[in-house]
Formats: structure tokens, C-alpha cells, sequence
């Protein structure tokens, strides 16, 4: 539920002033939405109000805290049975729009989360922000989007002790300016962390420091612009966060379908596509790996002059299986890689690398230096002290084993809670895609109807630039086994009032 008046919904109209500054006031009158009964289709004059009445919500017309009309006033108006209107009122108070405050009359509640946005024109940058980060920024109970660690379990004793190391060997010169590339000692420890845990071979000199991958994507999208690449492939379903970042650096986006092997090769070739980004390792969001045919034709791709943007985000969190080896240890010539410790550690350091191919690389470091002169370099120094200690990679075991609980309680209460859906992804990561095959309302009703509940999830058609099955991606890591329950009981319950709701619209 949202603190103001605000709708959470891209493109939304804006508000008359009377509707801003009387946002709790009654609404009446035979002027109210300029509501027509003679425009609804025979025997669905119910779904129609309600329809009506959902829609004002989403585009702000009717901002969260507006009160409606009473069901007998505005059946007057209309000239309708105040029956209609109250079975109207009921459908939005089940999907958690609307709720009944009894002197206080029926008062909207909640908007819908905002529809993905359309793709971009080829040179023309997105919207700003976009729906993940409205989510974000609304408050809920539990909160299972996916791509959040634990973040209770952060080592801030082995932090502080690190820091305590790194500030007494500091000299005054150290305060100054750093290298643009990224402080020598994590540049080192990086290239020691991704040969021992990714199994990639670099020189401290290939390493460059980066805002986390967000900001590799826009350093390369900014070099693959100069280089003439125009048109990026991307997978589907693939990051929403990820294409509009290729998006915004001016790059046209190419979806190419993701099956069970994972990206489709044939299709990348046919797409014209100069590079590709993907996730080879555990592909967001389905969790797929890219198999070893698919890999051998991929090479062979990038052999022949393609361009492979490897996003390895979370490749350390594996629970079933071994890591799959990094395609950058493959084929390193060809292959651009970006990691960070969003996944591991915390998204607030914004600490990540990127290894371009020497072609690029020149070409990087100076993006670099004229975007922000480099990230700070204190907290460089700590995360290095902490890769070359080993605390890195004991923290790396703890919350491997926390998250696997947690994975584990995620899919018992899905089986409990969520008959009939489908899993998918649970070998690895911090989240599972579950896809729904008998589904009579779309994805994006279900996260807002179980965001009225207090549980924000991400709909699977964000990340799809083409349609699919319709589907949710839950992620497990950042909260305790209670509430991860307790978030797909609530899904359930929103699901089974969709549900409900479909089939009175069908009998109706």
C-alpha cells in the first residue's frame, strides 16, 4: 500500500487539482469518471463498472485514498440496482484495490503495479526509472523480489577489522585521487577471487573496477556504439534492469527466445545482433544453464567476429551442482565480463569489475575516467583486504547455506500453497520463476493483488519483451524461513481470489 496519493504506475495521468487536494473526499455526482451505463454490453453492466472503476485506479484518475461514492448514491445517479454497485465495490475489495472503512465508506487502497514499458525505439532511451524501481520503492510486509542477498547476514565485524587494516597503512597520499582503472590491490584480488572461484585466468592489468555491473553495461554499451555495434541481442525472458541499461546507452535490443539448452543460437545469428548479453551460468530468470552444444555454437559465433557480454551475477550461489566454468575462461578474445558483490555482500557497496577484451579495453578505462574518475577508493581497499584474507569466501559458505534453507522452505510452501505451479531455477541463485499453465488473469494482477496483501513479487512478463506463459519470479534469500512461508501463503490467497473473481466474470 503506498504512503501518498501516488499511483504506482508508469504514464499515469495528472491529477486535477481537486482530486489532489481532496484526495480522501466523496466523489459524486452524475459527473463521477463520466460513467454512461447505456455504454456497458448487455449482462455485464458488474464487470463494466468494475472495470471502469480498476482503470481510474491505475491511471490516478481515482488516486489511493480517494472515497467513493456510496452504493446507493451512485446507483441513484446511474439508474441502476445498488445491488450492481455493491457487487462492483466487492470485486476490487477482493483483488485489495478498495476496502470497506465503515463510517468512512469504501476507500481506494492500492494501485496496481505498473505495466512493463514497451520496448524502445532503436536510439531513443527508456523512460526514467521504470517499474522494478517503483516496486522497489514501495513499502510492503515481505518483500520477495528477486536479486537481494541476505542482508542482515553482511560481516560487518570482518568489514570494521578490515578497515581498521586498510586506514593504519594508509598514508596522507593515499586520501588523493585513485586510479580511474581501480585501486591496484582490488584490481589483484579480484583477478586471484575469479581464477579460484570462476576459474578465469587474467592479469591485475585486464581488471577494471566499475559502480557494479549497471555501470559495466553502460561503459560497454557507450564502446560498442563507437565500435559501430548498433543492436545488441538480448534473451527472453531476460533483466528488464538489464535491456533498459543497453537502452539507455542507445543500443537497439534483439530478444532472442531462451528454451531448456538455454539462449538460442540459430536465433541469435538470424536476429543481426553485432553482441549478445547473457547469463550463461544460471540465466535470469528462468535458471537455466547454457548447455555444452549451445555453448560450442555460441563460441563459434563470437569466433566469427561476435560480441559476448557475460553478466555472471550470481554464480557463486550454486547448491545442487558445480559451477559451470565462465565462458570468459572459453573464449577469452571475444568475451567482455562483468561480476560484482551486489549478490554476495550488499547492491549498497556498488563494487563490481569488468574484463574487456584488449581491443576494448583502452576504450573502457576511459569511459571510466570521464564518468566518475573511479569509485571510492576506501572501500576498495577493505574489499580487497577481504578477498585476500579468505573472510570473502567463508562469508561465501555461510550464506550459501542459509540460502539454501531458505530455497528449501520457498519450495515446500510453493508446492503447499501454489497447486499447479511450475518450478523453475531452483539449482542455484537467490530466486525461482514459477510459471503458471492454467491461468485466467495475467501475471501482473497477481503481484498487485498480492501487493495489497503486503508482498511485492515480480510478474514474469516485466521480463519478457515477447508473450509467454504467465508467471512470477520469487526470490528467497533476503528474508527468514517464516516469512518466505508466510509471503507464498498470501500469493495463494491472492491467486484463489483472482480465480474467483474470473469465474463469476465468466458466469456473468
Amino acid at each position: 500500500m503506498s504512503r501518498s496519493n501516488e499511483p504506482l504506475v508508469q504514464g499515469s495521468k495528472t491529477r486535477s487539482t481537486a482530486g489532489s487536494a481532496t484526495g480522501s473526499a466523496l466523489l459524486g455526482g452524475s459527473d463521477f469518471l463520466q460513467l454512461d451505463p447505456d455504454r456497458a454490453p448487455a449482462g455485464g453492466r458488474t464487470e463494466w463498472l468494475a472495470g471502469r472503476l480498476r482503470a481510474a485506479i491505475a491511471d490516478g484518475t481515482l488516486p489511493v485514498g480517494t472515497r467513493l461514492p456510496a452504493s446507493r448514491v451512485l446507483a441513484a445517479e446511474l439508474g441502476v440496482s445498488r445491488g450492481l454497485v455493491t457487487e462492483a465495490y466487492q470485486r476490487l475489495a477482493e483483488t485489495g484495490q478498495v476496502a470497506g472503512r465503515g463510517r468512512a465508506g469504501t476507500v481506494v487502497v492500492a494501485a496496481p503495479p505498473p505495466a512493463p514499458p514497451a520496448p524502445s525505439a532503436p536510439v531513443r532511451a527508456p523512460a526514467r526509472g521504470g517499474p522494478v524501481d517503483a516496486l522497489r520503492a514501495e513499502p510492503c510486509r515481505i518483500d520477495l523480489s528477486p536479486g537481494v542477498p541476505d542482508l542482515t547476514a553482511f560481516p560487518r565485524t570482518a568489514w570494521l577489522r578490515a578497515e581498521r587494516r586498510v586506514l593504519g597503512a594508509l598514508t596522507p597520499a593515499d586520501f588523493g585521487y585513485g586510479d580511474p582503472q581501480g585501486a591496484p590491490a582490488l584490481r589483484e584480488a579480484v583477478a586471484g577471487w575469479l581464477a579460484r572461484n570462476r576459474g578465469i585466468r587474467a592479469d591485475p592489468d585486464e581488471v577494471v573496477i566499475v559502480a557494479g555491473v549497471a555501470q559495466a553495461l553502460a561503459l560497454l554499451a557507450q564502446v560498442l556504439r563507437e565500435d559501430g555495434v548498433r543492436r545488441v541481442a538480448v534473451e527472453d525472458p531476460g533483466s528488464l534492469g538489464a535491456r533498459q541499461q543497453l537502452e539507455y546507452g542507445r543500443l537497439s535490443t534483439a530478444a532472442v527466445r531462451v528454451d531448456a539448452s538455454g539462449l538460442d543460437v540459430a536465433a541469435l545469428r538470424a536476429s543481426g545482433a553485432g553482441a549478445v548479453l547473457l547469463t550463461p551460468a544460471h540465466q535470469f530468470p528462468t535458471g537455466v544453464v547454457l548447455d555444452g552444444e549451445r555453448r560450442r555454437e555460441l563460441l563459434g559465433w563470437a569466433a566469427a567476429g561476435g560480441v559476448v557480454i557475460e553478466d555472471d551475477y550470481d554464480a557463486e550461489h550454486r547448491y545442487d551442482r558445480a559451477p559451470v566454468p565462465a565462458l570468459k575462461a572459453l573464449l577469452p578474445e571475444r568475451v567482455c565480463y562483468a561480476g560484482s558483490v551486489s549478490k554476495l555482500l550488499a547492491p549498497a557497496l556498488r563494487l563490481g569489475w569488468l574484463l574487456a577484451p584488449p581491443r576494448y579495453r583502452e576504450a573502457v578505462v576511459e569511459a571510466k575516467r570521464y564518468a566518475d574518475l573511479g569509485n571510492a577508493v576506501l572501500a576498495q581497499l577493505v574489499l580487497a583486504d577481504l578477498m585476500d584474507s579468505g573472510e570473502l569466501e567463508r562469508h561465501l559458505r555461510f550464506v550459501r547455506r542459509r540460502h539454501r534453507g531458505r530455497r528449501d522452505a520457498m519450495l515446500r510452501a510453493v508446492a503447499a500453497h501454489l497447486p499447479g505451479a511450475r518450478v523453475h531455477g531452483a539449482a542455484a541463485g537467490l530466486h525461482l520463476m514459477v510459471t503458471f499453465d492454467e491461468c485466467a488473469f495475467e501475471d501482473t494482477a497477481l503481484a498487485s493483488a498480492a501487493l495489497a496483501l503486503g508482498v511485492k513479487a515480480h510478474p514474469l512478463s516485466w521480463h519478457r519483451l515477447r508473450p509467454g506463459p504467465p508467471g512470477l519470479i520469487l526470490g528467497y534469500a533476503a528474508g527468514p524461513v517464516s516469512e518466505i512461508e508466510e509471503g507464498v501463503v498470501l500469493l495463494g490467497e491472492a491467486r484463489d481470489r483472482l480465480s474467483r473473481i474470473s469465474r463469476r466474470t465468466r458466469r456473468s
